[in-house]
């Protein structure tokens, strides 16, 4: 991967821009995660009701990420950084403020469209600033995502005192006066998307078909995403029903994700000696031997050591697999994420239906089996990618 001759130097102010949108992407959702209880408390709802909020806030992502793809190729996705930004934080802001089922509905929907629009808009700028740069950058902006995650699960662990109300209002208003102060910034993202642009219309640019290549990195990203999912709603409970306290248990996501944002931190370096494929490759088969290992143990302190290795081997998937669509355009960009989530949203409730057929450590087995399937077809999903 070279660097467009004309570009003086790496677009450090871009790259910092993208840093910070998925940061902020990265707290805004923890806060929003980690005070679910009280949201629900809030407005008396019981896990039916609850789960049309948390419906309406998916079905606004997939729809954003989808739109967000058509927008991003149509207007350059650079224009898909501030506004969604402001959008996001102050529908936060608004979703602390809701006390009924259909005002939360309603704002869920919201923020979960503005989530799935900047989803596309970074991650679509993001592979016009890696061009730039000439070099992996994709997976250390995906770590800020998980540190940015990390960051807002401690704050609202340190602030339980505060109503959530007022916690989403800080964090959201926050976000929002950091992307209308960054807006300058995006203008370089606008012209490094500009420039990628004519550069493949100046020469033949291999991109994932519709139907071949692009559908492929789609899969692969769902069974990735199941795998988070899996690790977010159901680690906890594998530990609990191994004996551990609820402390230790309660640990297993922070342990899972502070992998993955370390692993994260060291991908860019080992996809540019190794290539993307060989790293996502070695890294899915250290996911599935890892948590295999811990499954068939059966002890608290292995099943904690598997879901870490989890989260380690699985930490570069999602930005190669990111990178590789961005090849296709912003559309294919879109249409892999959406995938993606679609495994992240589906996957706790694949996997408790396994676990009432079977039992939990056998339902646990999906996506260790899923990394897998990574491995075997890393190569030829990823076998262009740098």
């Amino acid at each position: 991967m070279r660097a467009p001759a004309h570009v003086a130097a790496p677009p450090r102010e871009a790259r910092r821009l993208l840093t910070g949108v998925f940061a902020v992407l990265g707290v805004v959702m923890a806060a929003w995660g980690a005070r679910m209880p009280a949201v629900q408390a809030t407005a008396d709802l019981g896990p039916g009701r609850l789960a049309i909020v948390l419906l309406a806030a998916a079905a606004g992502m997939v729809a954003g990420l989808q739109i967000g793809g058509r927008l991003a190729d149509r207007y350059g996705p650079a224009r898909l950084l501030i506004a969604p930004t402001v959008v996001f934080g102050c529908s936060l802001a608004l979703l602390g403020q809701c006390r009924t089922l259909t005002t939360l509905a309603a704002a869920a929907l919201v923020f979960g469209l503005a989530h799935g629009l900047l989803d596309v808009g970074a991650n679509v700028s993001a592979v016009a600033v890696q061009q730039a740069f000439g070099r992996p950058i994709m997976s250390g902006l995906h770590a800020a995502y998980s540190l940015g995650a990390l960051a807002g699960a401690g704050l609202t662990a340190v602030t339980t005192w505060l109503p959530h109300g007022t916690l989403f209002a800080i964090v959201g208003l926050a976000a929002a006066i950091v992307a209308v102060s960054a807006a300058p910034a995006a203008r370089t993202v606008a012209r490094l998307n500009h420039t990628q642009r004519q550069n493949e219309d100046s020469r033949d640019v291999a991109v994932p078909s519709a139907s071949g290549a692009m559908w492929l990195l789609a899969a692969l990203a769902a069974a990735c995403l199941l795998a988070e999912g899996a690790a977010a709603d159901w680690a906890a409970v594998h530990l609990r029903g191994l004996g551990a306290a609820e402390s230790t248990a309660a640990a297993a996501y922070a342990v899972y994700s502070a992998a993955m944002a370390a692993g994260r931190l060291f991908g860019d370096r080992l996809t540019a000696r190794y290539g993307a494929a060989t790293v996502v490759r070695t890294s899915a088969v250290l996911a599935a031997a890892g948590l295999g290992a811990g499954l068939a143990a059966g002890s608290a302190a292995a099943a904690l050591l598997g879901w870490m290795t989890l989260g380690l081997g699985l930490s570069t998937t999602v930005p190669s697999l990111i990178t590789a669509a961005g090849r296709g355009g912003p559309r294919a960009v879109g249409t892999v994420a959406a995938t993606g989530y679609v495994g992240l949203l589906a996957g706790p409730a694949v996997i408790g239906a396994l676990a009432s057929l079977t039992n939990l450590t056998t339902a646990l087995a999906l996506p260790a089996l899923l990394a897998v399937v990574v491995a075997a077809t890393a190569h030829r999903a990823l076998k262009e990618t740098r």
